[in-house]
């Protein structure tokens, strides 16, 4: 998917129809060069949506090369088969049938050949799923997958560091006891006496699901080890060389018990005046420092800094765009260098934002936001943050009380998943006597305006906060959460660069408000102040860009703290098995990738 250049015009009208335009192109093999005609040739089906880049690159640090070939015969020929799929359940069953690569599969298995699913590659081998369904899968293993409840008070989709309860002995999964993996699903299977001796672990969000699945050669994963740092990486390893016994590597025990609160690393991304991409933050939005020149705020590199978080053990990275778009943004190529630079070394989740909506450029050609978004998961993202777009979209929505499947909301969502839609909201404080005043909704206020006001709302603002909107941040999230965002990032303008904590009041109005994963932005400055919000609030995570890039609060200071608080988190292995994660030495092997051209 990778090398396929996005050729959606308009929306799709559902989601098989988006994978049904990639399913009807042709397919191109590119073989790369082997030293040796022995050499171990591993399979990897991409089917047509999402980030696979992420998988690529996590088997090439591993030492493997990548060929590119699509055909059914090129699975059964397969010594070794990784699926990784992303999206919807029926648009991704019906893309393999259309190609013949639903019985080849089905047949491959039946073999026993080593294969390994990843997440939904592990739901597809179910019976069926309840998604846009019920849709029948591959029916290798019984059992039909739902969604999470959220009726229960979870936020749904589950996406996070979450720990494994391993059943029975499984060779890829030696060493992960204690250790979290990184989840993002709605959709998940549960246990039963018809399957438990497929199950080789469980995981726990509300309820135990089947997070893996082993039986003699055939593995499956719900979680991503391409995303789960050098946890995931030892179980790529472990697959990729199960056929020797040197090959499998284990990791010192961890002490994961269940979902884990996630620290973010944002760097936000712009041009400086010589055009040069440079990580930045401001005060209150403003980036340019206030002697000298007025220059642009220089922190740093993007692709360095981010792999430096990732060694440092930030949870996740968000890059977001702040140049803006005076014309086109799939013109951005520097942004766009920077995804797929940064996903060669970071291991973790890499969200995007930034001028994802649609644009007709200057020759009167139409991009969807679909597309625009399309271009930055082949790049590396995993997930895309729309911010002002949102907001107009909310606006629509609230007025006509009907969704009209064009925003790019529901348009990405409906081909992704909605785990791979993000909303950042940019509000400000609008201080009020009385919650009579406006209508929208307020909170009682800990500490008086400055005219002693008692109440608040917050006022949603558009183009980097330089225009308010009439909504609020409540009715904001709201609305974009039956649009179909999977997640909330919640910023504070009056709180930003201040380094005197996160708005309590906001991020508790709108964590209570939806049943999606809130992440908290705006103000940390001392590692307290993590474990404040999530201690006061149910936000799922906690983002900060100017502490860490200034190196005043270093992201493990934040996570020891939270351990001494008793807020579960995700702590790397140590150094020592993080270099048993080292790629391999000695002669490359072959990974054969199925892939649109």
């Amino acid at each position: 998917m990778e090398a396929a250049p996005c050729a959606v015009s308009r929306p799709p009208s559902s989601a098989t129809a988006g994978y049904s335009q990639r399913s009807k192109r042709s397919f191109t093999v590119r073989a790369s060069a082997s030293s040796s005609s022995s050499h171990q040739t591993v399979t990897l089906l991409d089917y047509g949506a999402g980030n696979v880049r992420s998988v690529r690159n996590a088997i090439r640090h591993l030492g493997f090369n990548i060929r590119d070939v699509q055909k059914a015969e090129d699975i059964m020929s397969a010594d070794r088969l990784v699926f990784p799929g992303v999206g919807a359940f029926g648009a991704a069953m019906e893309v393999l049938n259309q190609n013949g690569l639903g019985e080849a599969l089905r047949m491959y298995i039946e073999k026993d050949k080593p294969f390994l699913g990843i997440c939904l590659g592990l739901q597809l081998l179910f019976d069926s799923s309840e998604e846009n369904g019920p849709v029948k899968g591959l029916g290798v293993i019984p059992g039909t997958v739902g969604r999470f409840d959220s009726t229960k008070g979870l936020a749904v989709p589950h996406i996070g560091w979450n720990a494994l309860q391993p059943v029975k002995d499984s060779g890829i999964l030696q060493g992960i006891e204690g250790q979290h993996v990184y989840f993002v699903h709605s959709y998940r299977a549960l246990p039963s006496d018809d399957n438990k001796q497929w199950i080789s672990s469980l995981c726990n969000y509300g309820e135990n699901f089947v997070s893996s699945v082993s039986r003699g050669n055939v593995n499956a994963v719900q979680f991503h080890p391409e995303k789960s740092g050098a946890v995931g990486l030892s179980i790529l390893r472990n697959f990729l060389r199960q056929s020797s016994s040197s090959g499998i590597k284990t990791l010192v025990p961890g002490k994961a018990s269940k979902l884990a609160k996630r620290v973010i690393a944002c760097l936000d991304v712009r041009a400086n005046d010589k055009g040069d991409l440079v990580v930045t933050k401001g005060d209150q939005y403003d980036v340019r420092e206030t002697t000298g020149e007025n220059e642009v705020r220089n922190l740093g590199k993007p692709v360095e800094l981010a792999s430096q978080y990732y060694k440092d053990g930030a949870d996740e990275v968000s890059f977001l765009n702040i140049t803006g778009f005076r014309d086109f943004p799939l013109g951005d190529l520097p942004m766009l260098q920077v995804l797929r630079s940064a996903s060669e070394n970071v291991f973790v989740p890499l969200t995007v934002g930034g001028g994802i909506r649609d644009f007709t450029d200057a020759n009167g050609r139409y991009y969807t936001s679909l597309e625009v978004a399309s271009e930055y998961f082949r790049s590396g993202a995993d997930k895309v943050s729309i911010g002002s777009d949102a907001v107009f979209a909310a606006e629509e929505y609230l007025c006509t009380e009907a969704k009209t499947g064009k925003t790019s909301i529901e348009q990405i969502s409906r081909v992704y998943g909605n785990q791979a839609v993000v909303v950042s909201i940019d509000p400000r404080r609008v201080y009020i006597k009385s919650p009579d005043e406006v209508k929208f909704k307020s909170v009682r206020l800990t500490k008086p305006g400055p005219n002693g006001e008692e109440y608040a709302w917050y006022q949603c603002t558009v183009k980097g906060g330089r225009e308010g909107r009439s909504i609020g941040a409540y009715e904001l999230a709201k609305a974009v959460e039956q649009l179909g965002a999977g997640e909330i990032l919640l910023n504070c303008i009056d709180c930003d660069g201040q380094g005197e904590g996160y708005d309590i009041e906001l991020i508790k109005l709108v964590s209570d408000a939806v049943t999606i994963p809130v992440i908290a932005s705006s103000g940390a400055g001392v590692v307290q102040h993590f474990s404040e919000v999530f201690e006061k609030t149910n936000a799922s995570a906690a983002l900060a860009a100017g502490i860490f890039h200034r190196n005043e609060v270093p992201i493990q200071s934040v996570k020891e703290h939270l351990l001494e608080k008793g807020v579960e988190v995700r702590t790397p292995p140590t150094e020592q098995t993080s270099q048993s994660n080292k790629p391999e030495m000695g002669p490359r092997r072959t990974v054969v990738v199925v892939q649109p051209a």
